[in-house]
């Protein structure tokens, strides 16, 4: 099954993730995080099939994280309150993000790119 790529175009880490797939040969469909986010049940679906915290879904770094407070916020809330907030900015979610239906990606490690894609 063919992945689909969320990713900013601005991001670095989305670029080297962008040329590993490129360099791979690995097709891929991109959707730009921003302007056409994965919806919200798109983002539970996603979640709950990587085994990852729900919390690892967050860009932690980006300008709008810190804007919104959700350091702490993140600590306390529920899965379908963090969700309903991720759901609300692509720019919260933690890029690239990667999937082909069955296995999800988020953000760039070489050595998970191998395990997962190759």
């Amino acid at each position: 099954m063919e992945l689909t790529y969320y990713g900013y175009s601005r991001c670095g880490t989305c670029r080297k993730a962008k040329k590993w797939l490129d360099d791979q040969e690995i097709a891929y469909n991109e959707s730009d995080i921003v302007t056409s986010p994965p919806s919200r049940e798109e983002l539970e679906q996603l979640w709950k099939k990587s085994g990852l915290e729900l919390r690892k879904f967050f860009n932690t770094s980006g300008k709008k994280y810190r804007e919104l407070g959700l350091k702490d916020k993140v600590k306390t809330a529920t899965a379908d309150e963090l969700l309903d907030i991720l759901a609300t900015d692509g720019m919260l979610i933690k890029r690239p993000l990667i999937t082909n239906g069955e296995q999800v990606t988020v953000g760039f490690k070489e050595d998970q790119f191998e395990e997962t894609w190759k």
